[in-house]
């Protein structure tokens, strides 16, 4: 949620914030916060008045007590002014309903460094890790080599499931969670605190912690009861210090954790096709921090490098792309995607993204840091994906497989394969 103090003081950095995002189409946002603002701090004064007037009557009342004094046209202009009062909070909390949900659709100011840009067409390379295997015969498609092979049964799961599923079988089902148990010990190696959240989330958290305008196309939800299933497991733990106060000497708070996750993705380009790639359940290890805003640019960098030193252990060719105005989320102030190659494609697809949402996502959770002077202000939140299995599986599969067929083994993974190097 956009801070109201921001947009009092300097509405007009807010606009151009705004433009560089090109969603001209928010612009009247501002003048509709600014408008009600008005009107709240209008009703806010009153309340302070009537309370002020309610003071120096209570002040004449007991004056007039003490010398002996009938009060009665005192006491009644006193006992008016509590209802007078209900009823102007009651009005300034209809309003703060009516603006809070418009500040939750006005952008996040961007970072400095964040180029400008329309979409992520404009996206530029910022790094890139890329030693691409050289292969002398032509690389099988995914599907086509699990299917060959016996690995996984993408029909079955389309009769069990639907399509956008999927059914891992023998050595590729343990290789999926070998990589989830690398990844687990690669972020507790890190000093990050391991989470295993619940699977289920109430819609309030959702909304502090995402954009819900598109939550019915992404989100699976409970008929009939406020319980939906996690997109990701940054949601959940966003979640853990909701409408809690933490002592700066505790921070920086980090976790990691692994789930299974969950997204619809309605009208998505390629949910229908088979395999791995685009599904609507997945397995993620992820990383989400709470830190001071001092501190949150250098961790920022922390966790990205988390998730390259991660795939540089897996020996597979990557590129960091930086996200542009255009193509940042309304809750992100900055972030970059981390692509893998595919020599099926003989191209980038992303694999992971980094994110400072700085302290857009606390303030609508209300998470925040207590100084060691008393003073409170807003914790900012930081995530990235250590790893999505699925993605990665694929990645492996086409830049570790073999003419015969076979995929080799990444060397750190073998210890979780119980010494197998082929599959």
């Amino acid at each position: 949620m956009f801070d109201i103090k921001i947009i009092r003081e300097n509405p007009d950095l807010v606009k151009e914030n705004i433009r560089k995002k090109f969603q001209e189409d928010k612009l009247h946002l501002v003048d509709e916060v600014l408008k009600k603002d008005l009107k709240w701090r209008s009703i806010k004064k009153d309340i302070d008045d009537l309370r002020h007037q309610r003071n120096k009557l209570s002040e004449e009342i007991n004056k007039a007590k003490k010398e002996g004094h009938i009060a009665d046209d005192l006491i009644q202009k006193a006992k008016e002014i509590p209802q007078k009062i209900k009823s102007l909070e009651e009005e300034q909390d209809s309003l703060i309903l009516d603006i809070n949900p418009i500040l939750k659709q006005i952008p996040n100011l961007i970072h400095e460094s964040v180029p400008l840009g329309k979409d992520d067409s404009q996206n530029p390379v910022i790094k890139e890790c890329v030693k691409i295997p050289k292969k002398n015969f032509q690389v099988k498609n995914h599907v086509e080599l699990l299917e060959e092979r016996g690995l996984a049964d993408f029909e079955a799961s389309a009769n069990l499931s639907g399509s956008g599923f999927y059914i891992l079988k023998g050595d590729l089902a343990l290789l999926n969670q070998a990589l989830i148990r690398f990844a687990i010990d690669f972020m507790q190696e890190k000093g990050y605190t391991y989470i295993e959240p619940p699977l289920m989330i109430k819609k309030e958290i959702l909304e502090g912690a995402m954009d819900t305008a598109g939550f019915e196309e992404t989100i699976y939800s409970l008929k009939d009861k406020d319980l939906h299933l996690i997109g990701t497991s940054e949601h959940v733990l966003l979640g853990l210090h909701a409408n809690s106060a933490i002592p700066e000497t505790e921070l920086p708070k980090k976790y990691f954790s692994y789930t299974m996750c969950f997204r619809q993705e309605i009208g998505s380009h390629g949910i229908n096709e088979k395999g791995l790639w685009r599904t609507h359940q997945f397995n993620k290890v992820e990383q989400v921090v709470f830190c001071s805003p001092e501190d949150s640019w250098k961790i920022y960098e922390e966790i990205q490098n988390n998730t390259e030193e991660l795939f540089q252990k897996l020996g597979l060719p990557f590129r960091v792309v930086e996200c542009c105005s255009g193509d940042l989320a309304t809750w992100k102030a900055k972030s970059a995607d981390m692509e893998v190659y595919r020599p099926t494609t003989e191209d980038f697809g992303e694999i992971t993204s980094v994110t400072n949402a700085t302290d857009f996502q606390a303030r609508s959770l209300n998470s925040k840091v207590v100084r060691k002077n008393g003073d409170r202000e807003y914790l900012h939140t930081l995530n990235n994906t250590a790893i999505a299995t699925s993605r990665a599986l694929v990645a492996i599969l086409e830049n570790y497989q073999n003419q015969d067929g076979t995929i080799t083994v990444p060397k750190v993974l073998i210890p979780y394969m119980y010494g197998k190097t082929k599959i």
